[in-house]
């Protein structure tokens, strides 16, 4: 099976194929699975406290290691424990590799000065992240310790990041696993992510990157339809998702100037929080205070809010045929939650002379904002009997992957009512289901979703997304996501 794989993937134009022997149960042929060299290829046989799977004694691993050498395998893998005790012998390269399934310790130059004593031709160093700024301090192995050609990632939901831009910053390779079904490590992307949704293999020194920080984030689908645009027009950016729990959003931001983050989409829970750490506010920013939208320039940190506009235009072309000229003006609007989305959308609203009332599960919360906003707000339990012209869902509830929640029952809604939904991830949450149910009208999250995506399209590149394209990703992918 290990050859047939092998075989395949070579097929598919792969340069350079690991093969975990610690996964054949059976004594391994060295010699017969190194005769049809279909490309170059990497010996690892990783023990169970590095993650790998090899049952038998350390004496027959190291033993097969040496075979696989003498057999003349293109590189052979060896930890940092062992790689003293195994010579350099014939034409295999030598990756000098360390583990750390745990954390990402403080001393990673040092551990790097170690393995460079060990005759390596690369080094390899893998931690668990535990924090977004772990993802940084592999990256920073990678940009300084290039006398060595070193490949330094972080395992995990929150070091993915650093295995697509470990190769920005000078790694000469990165891992994927090419079957989903054999993730290796925690973290690891297959070979199709890595290739199409974040087209690494056209990553450069000089690409610029972008990201969408979040928690959760693994949801969110701006990585997918920025690359798509960034792709289509041939710019050179990548743009990643980062998980950033709250109490790790300033040393995030710091790390990001370090590195020369070029800018960031912000979601739940930081769109307010980060303005403490811009210094430069738009105008929508000021009166919103909240932001989901950051560029960077060198020590500069501009702030902007796409959200509000976005969704007054979403709207607006919902309301184009109507006979008022401004269909928004004296309008009763009841806005569920007291987020950022809902203080853009409320400051937008309000500004447009629409009557908003706000109500949240949190009442304070949803007391602040009114008071901030200069609306009114009433009792979460109270929503159920208000009376509106247009409810705006700005709540989580019902976000993938609690696709059997609504904030709002069916026998609350008003069929003479208009239901706007901002979840985009379902499109067709069950909210909005059950407002075409009633016979409500509708406007979805996708829609305000994709005018602020490409709003923050061109704040970061100072290009014109195609809106027709943003909308169709997206479509494709809520949709295929629910099969």
């Amino acid at each position: 099976m290990l050859m047939a794989e092998y075989k395949h993937v070579a097929e598919m134009g792969i340069k350079l194929v690991e093969l975990r022997l610690d996964y054949i149960r059976r004594p391994v042929n060295m010699r017969r699975i190194l005769e049809n060299r279909y490309c170059p290829v990497i010996a690892t046989c990783r023990r169970v406290q590095e993650g790998g799977r090899w049952q038998r004694s350390e004496q027959e691993r190291l033993y097969l290691l040496r075979t696989a050498i003498a057999d003349g395998v293109d590189y052979v893998d060896l930890e940092i424990d062992i790689a003293g005790t195994i010579p350099r012998y014939g034409t295999t390269k030598r990756i000098v590799s360390y583990h750390n399934f745990h954390e990402t310790p403080d001393n990673l130059e040092t551990i790097h000065e170690q393995m460079a004593l060990l005759d390596p031709d690369m080094i390899k160093i893998a931690t668990m992240a535990n924090d977004p700024v772990d993802n940084f301090k592999t990256l920073n192995i990678c940009r300084t310790k290039n006398s060595i050609p070193t490949v330094a990632f972080c395992m995990g939901e929150m070091g993915m990041p650093s295995r697509i831009l470990c190769g920005r910053f000078g790694s000469p390779l990165t891992y994927a696993t090419f079957n989903p079904d054999r993730l290796l490590a925690p973290g690891m992307l297959t070979y199709e992510e890595m290739n199409t949704q974040f087209h690494y293999d056209k990553i450069t020194s000089e690409t610029k990157i972008l990201g969408v920080i979040g928690d959760p984030i693994a949801h969110s689908l701006s990585p997918l339809i920025h690359n798509t645009c960034l792709l289509d027009q041939n710019l050179d950016y990548v743009y990643l998702p980062f998980r950033v729990p709250e109490g790790s959003l300033g040393p995030f931001i710091q790390g990001c100037l370090e590195l020369q983050v070029h800018g960031l989409s912000v979601t739940i829970p930081h769109k307010e929080k980060v303005l403490k750490y811009a210094n430069k506010l738009h105008d929508s920013v000021v009166g919103i205070r909240a932001a989901n939208t950051l560029v960077f320039n060198g020590e500069k940190v501009a702030a902007y809010n796409t959200d509000c506009d976005a969704a007054i235009e979403s709207l607006k072309s919902y309301f184009a045929d109507s006979v008022d000229k401004d269909p928004l003006q004296g309008i009763s609007v009841l806005i569920l939650g007291a987020g950022g989305a809902a203080r853009a959308i409320a400051y937008g609203l309000h500004a447009a002379g629409a009557n908003v009332t706000i109500t949240a599960r949190d009442y304070r919360k949803g007391a602040d904002l009114a008071r901030f906003i200069g609306c009114k707000t009433i009792d979460w339990p109270v929503r159920q009997n208000f009376n509106y012209e247009i409810l705006i869902n700005c709540t989580p509830v019902g976000m993938h992957p609690n696709l059997d929640e609504s904030p709002m029952e069916l026998s609350w809604l008003d069929r003479h009512s208009v239901v706007f939904d901002c979840i985009y991830n379902p499109e067709q949450t069950l909210l909005v289901k059950y407002a075409r149910q009633v016979g409500c009208g509708v406007i979805t999250g996708v829609d305000m979703f994709v005018r602020q995506a490409a709003k923050q399209f061109k704040l970061f590149t100072g290009h014109d997304a195609d809106l027709n394209l943003l909308r169709s990703v997206i479509k494709r992918a809520t949709s295929a996501a629910r099969y």
